[in-house]
């Protein structure tokens, strides 16, 4: 029996390079190629829709350019069709990114750079809804656990992410709609987890230890 996969990554190429890649596996058959969220979730409608059926398996990049991204994506499409297994299968191994995708309802999370035999494995594990991790972000996990106190909250990584681009304070409390106080306040727990007394230096241990990108 085959599993039935359906890709999404803004990269054509990537996407054509994958596409070979795995429908050179006998057991693996790929339904479907699509360059953004939104197209996915059509997509997926649009095959359960039609009787083709709903694919076993979304492989998943997290930056899709413009459009909902791979995160957003994965929590619409667990939510809609909680049948259909998701993997994450991107070169972004910060935490933010990890804990987003996983927390969005992804089964696992490999990195692009992974050895084709591994890839392969990873489909066959999430495919059957078995959790599977990049050993890089099972490390990373671990150190998370290890240390809960230090790990950011949701909000604490979206506000360095946003800070990372350059805004100050005010800029980041508009694009997050929060006050500017509110900003401070997190910043204030944001230097006592990571240890630092400046904004440049959490943005440079944020980067060093994978926290944002």
């Amino acid at each position: 029996m085959s599993i039935r996969l359906m890709m999404v990554d803004d990269h054509p190429v990537v996407r054509a390079g994958l596409r070979a890649l795995l429908e050179a596996d006998a057991e693996v058959e790929v339904v479907a190629d699509v360059g953004s969220g939104d197209e996915a979730l059509q997509a997926l409608d649009r095959l359960v829709t039609t009787g083709d059926g709903a694919p076993d398996l979304v492989l998943m990049d997290l930056n899709l350019g413009d459009g909902i991204g791979g995160i957003e994506t994965t929590r619409k499409l667990r939510a809609q069709h909680p049948g259909v297994q998701v993997l994450a299968v991107t070169t972004f191994d910060a935490e933010a990114d990890v804990v987003g995708a996983l927390e969005a309802g992804a089964t696992g999370y490999v990195l692009k750079d992974a050895p084709t035999e591994a890839l392969l494995d990873a489909v066959r594990e999430a495919a059957a809804g078995r959790s599977v991790l990049a050993p890089e972000v099972q490390q990373l996990l671990v150190r998370r656990m290890a240390e809960p106190r230090t790990a950011l909250s949701p909000r604490e990584t979206e506000i360095l992410e946003v800070l990372a681009t350059g805004a100050t304070n005010r800029e980041a409390a508009k694009r997050l709609f929060i006050s500017e106080s509110t900003v401070k306040t997190h910043l204030v727990h944001l230097y006592e987890k990571l240890g630092v007394e400046s904004r440049t230096a959490a943005l440079r241990v944020a980067r060093e230890r994978r926290l944002i990108r």
